[in-house]
């Protein structure tokens, strides 16, 4: 889908007017860092409560402020020519947008730890240590830096540069979510949109029910997979080169350095803002596929992959910060094509805002199915046959819409 505006533009000519906002997506990894100076001034002015609040100022971007810039500038609409997309695939500069985002990230994890267990922090203001409330909010935000590190990381996976891959590996052992490397690209984008996908969310089915079945479905069978890989080259499974032992083998290196240097009262620290991150994550897929179904060939296999089997959303801000993850059609059908040149897709069902202003509504699930459920009906036509329903709710289903349209 190309805009009239691009169509009507020389391909010579054409620029990306999206270039140099792309590192927008370093306003995630830095947020903890930027809001430092604003706690010291509201300690100055005597503000003492008030200086909690910049500490959850993860929660804030995700909850609040992205789905108001989303509300506000509305969908991007534009897509670049296919002339100029292997130019686009070749600027190197688009990698290093990604690449930045690690040194970041890592900052602001140790500087994390720091302020969550030191006992000292006059020089924020503070009379002594962090007060319970600005801990886990601070937690909460270095989470949530985490859980948008799994989709830089996703960006990265997904190349065949070695270097990439293991940058890959090193942005999730944050959130020790380091067998989604494994899990992602050779399980969901083999298994998406069937019910024997673990990230693939079902009709009717809610978050909280979704969230345990994802991240034991994708670590068994990131396991499994490994286990083959390592049979096939003849070695054990326990063997360093499985990349789920040795993903995580990052992670217990990140955690063991920081608790032997900040302490065990760093735990919590470490628990929260794991558990939160992946499950910003989870939290993301379930949206993406939530009731989409291929259908079955007369052969018995699944048909392939096509756009209408991701929900997609083209909400400019959100694909900022998110590298045009939201054109998730595009992304499946050219699993390593790079971000900057993702597309929006004809076919394609679109949610209603983006990413970041549905994320909210999926822990609410009487809101999410009054949102959703009717859009998946009508994306097959009121042929619930064709959906991919939970079979908690099956009959249920069956008897309110019936066997088809």
């Amino acid at each position: 889908m190309t805009t009239q505006s691009e169509a009507s533009t020389p391909v010579d000519q054409w620029r990306d007017k999206k270039r140099y906002l792309w590192l927008m997506g370093l306003i995630v990894p830095t947020a903890v860092l930027v809001m430092l100076p604003i706690v010291w001034a509201l300690n100055q002015l005597g503000w003492h409560a008030a200086a909690q609040v910049p500490f959850w100022i993860g929660p804030i971007l995700v909850y609040v402020v992205l789905p108001l810039l989303d509300r506000k500038f509305g969908p991007d609409g534009e897509n670049p020519p296919d002339e100029v997309v292997a130019r686009l695939e070749n600027d190197r500069y688009y990698r290093y947008c990604t690449y930045s985002f690690i040194p970041f990230q890592y900052l602001t994890v140790v500087l994390g730890a720091y302020l969550f267990t030191a006992s000292d922090l006059g020089w924020l203001g503070f009379d002594g240590s962090l007060a319970w409330p600005a801990k886990i909010g601070l937690a909460l935000s270095v989470g949530m830096m985490g859980g948008v590190g799994i989709n830089t990381a996703h960006e990265l996976g997904h190349k065949k540069d070695s270097l990439e891959r293991w940058l890959s590996k090193i942005t999730l052992a944050q959130t020790c979510y380091g067998h989604f490397f494994i899990e992602h690209n050779r399980g969901h984008h083999v298994r998406v949109a069937t019910p024997e996908d673990p990230a693939s969310a079902r009709f009717g089915e809610t978050f909280w029910e979704f969230l345990p079945r994802s991240v034991w479905g994708s670590l068994k069978s990131s396991w499994e997979l490994e286990a083959q890989r390592m049979r096939r080259l003849d070695r054990s499974p326990w063997h360093p080169s499985n990349d789920v032992l040795n993903a995580w083998a990052m992670s217990v290196v990140l955690y063991g350095t920081l608790i032997a240097v900040f302490g065990l009262a760093l735990i919590p620290y470490v628990v929260i803002s794991a558990v939160f991150g992946f499950a910003l994550l989870e939290t993301v897929n379930y949206l993406e596929h939530y009731g989409l179904l291929r259908q079955k060939t007369a052969s018995g296999r699944y048909e392939r992959c096509a756009p209408q089997h991701s929900w997609n959303s083209d909400h400019l801000v959100t694909n900022l910060f998110l590298y045009h993850l939201q054109r998730h059609s595009d992304h499946h059908a050219n699993p390593t094509r790079r971000y900057q040149t993702l597309r929006s897709m004809d076919g394609a069902p679109n949610l209603p805002s983006g990413y970041a202003s549905m994320i909210g509504l999926t822990y609410f699930p009487p809101l999410w199915r009054r949102v959703m459920d009717h859009r998946v009906l009508a994306h097959y036509d009121g042929d619930i046959s064709r959906v991919n329903v939970h079979p908690r709710v099956r009959d249920k289903v069956l008897a309110k819409y019936g066997q088809g349209a």
